[in-house]
């Protein structure tokens, strides 16, 4: 049966309930883990998915989440994912980063070429094979292989970011180091993503956009624009208070930037981050965030997270060799990341417990992850099986990221101040 735009929006905000209610229950109960909301909201919406929702209750899953509605919950899902990268943006200091500049270079170089070769690796034994249809069919193995790599490679920047702020990191020697190292991971990451989305479109113009209109980009948000938006924290200083006028004007700035890099297909996302990266730090960032982050953490967010969770589908690795792979796919993952970044962070000089803990929050991929996944889906470059098997390495390694910190840190509550040594 056809659904009209009525019948849409009353599914719509059928949906808000339960994707609201079961991010709760999830919470609730991973919080007692000492795990963070966003790990919570990504087993939320493998819960809401095919893989138990849809196994259970097919019926009850049809109707909840017809097929007509998953463009509406995109959009709003990805209004979120922007929103929230903007406060990431808002929050990162750029001064902290000259500061560890030599570290966040070598262990972000040892973040990507180790992961980026196992993925690549990975890829090549197994493109083509007739027994393992993982990749779509026009696909070629250099388009398989730079794929895997790039999605091995990322890390889950704006979840560092918030349990660098959590565990009271934001300006210490490994914050900053971790932040730095996510940050360059992420923006090599998407453009080797945007390199093979262009050879995939047969068209190498749009690599040569993306990566030349986003290195423009980003020099003219943290260089002329983030110059001539100063003044409004001295302004806001004077006046006591932010006027919705103002903004307004933030939010149709911060929509501009969505549009233009997503307009170069290196997405919204990274438009957000540099126009928050761009605007006025200490009161001006705070009031902005504090207008911002509850809308968006609460309500917008976990519409990703439940629709990354619809395509994902369990059962398709039920079988002993799939589920061989994926475990070689977790291994990879963690050797690529987790132990390639400690031993980076060893020789930039950190010390023992810094270089361990580095290699543990580096290791996560979350919200990023998904993001690169659903491209490769949508765009036909992975098939659901690979999206299932990488998706259930994003959730695990996000799951340990934090319980492994708090092994070698210790909980906030226990450390002295917080104090973190440079190593």
């Amino acid at each position: 049966m056809d659904l009209t735009p009525l019948d849409l929006s009353i599914r719509f905000f059928l949906q808000l309930v339960v994707i609201l209610a079961t991010c709760q229950a999830t919470g609730w109960v991973f919080r007692r883990f000492g795990q963070s909301q966003v790990v919570s909201e990504m087993i939320a919406g493998v819960l809401l998915g095919p893989s138990l929702l849809g196994w259970l209750f097919p019926s009850a899953s049809a109707y909840l989440f017809p097929k007509a509605s998953m463009p509406i919950l995109l959009a709003v899902a990805q209004l979120g994912l922007v929103l929230y990268m903007f406060v990431v943006g808002l929050e990162f200091d750029l001064a902290l980063i000259r500061a560890r500049a030599r570290g966040a270079a070598l262990v972000s170089a040892a973040g990507i070429a180790a992961p980026f070769a196992l993925g690549g690796l990975i890829a090549w034994r197994l493109h083509g094979d007739a027994a393992w249809p993982l990749f779509g069919e026009r696909v070629t193995l250099p388009q398989a292989v730079l794929y895997m790599g790039a999605a091995m490679s990322i890390t889950a920047f704006p979840m560092l970011a918030r349990i660098v702020h959590e565990q009271g990191l934001s300006r210490t020697a490994l914050g900053t180091l971790v932040l730095a190292a996510g940050s360059l991971d992420d923006a090599a990451a998407w453009c080797l993503l945007a390199i093979v989305l262009s050879a995939f479109a047969g068209d190498p113009w749009l690599a040569i956009l993306a990566i030349g209109g986003g290195g423009a980009f980003l020099v003219a948000m943290l260089g002329p624009v983030r110059r001539l938006l100063a003044p409004l924290g001295p302004k806001l200083e004077r006046d006591g208070e932010m006027s919705t006028g103002l903004f307004v004007r933030v939010l149709a700035l911060l929509m501009l930037g969505a549009f233009v890099t997503d307009a170069l297909r290196i997405y919204a996302v990274f438009g957000a981050f540099l126009t928050g990266a761009a605007m006025p730090k200490g009161r001006f960032a705070e009031e902005v965030t504090k207008r911002v982050e509850p809308l968006t953490v609460g309500l917008l967010l976990p519409l990703f997270f439940v629709y990354s969770g619809l395509n994902t589908t369990i059962g398709l690795v039920a079988t002993p060799a799939l589920a061989g792979l994926g475990l070689v796919i977790l291994a990879a993952a963690c050797v690529g990341k987790g132990v390639a970044c400690w031993g980076a962070a060893r020789l930039a000089g950190a010390g023992a417990r810094d270089a361990l803990a580095t290699g543990a929050l580096m290791n996560a991929r979350g919200l990023m992850e998904l993001i690169i996944l659903n491209i490769g889906l949508e765009r036909g470059i992975i098939r659901p099986a690979l999206f299932t098997l990488m998706v259930l390495m994003a959730v695990v390694t996000t799951l340990a990221a934090t319980p492994l910190f708090e092994r070698v840190y210790g909980r906030r509550a226990t450390r002295a101040g917080g104090a973190v040594s440079a190593g």
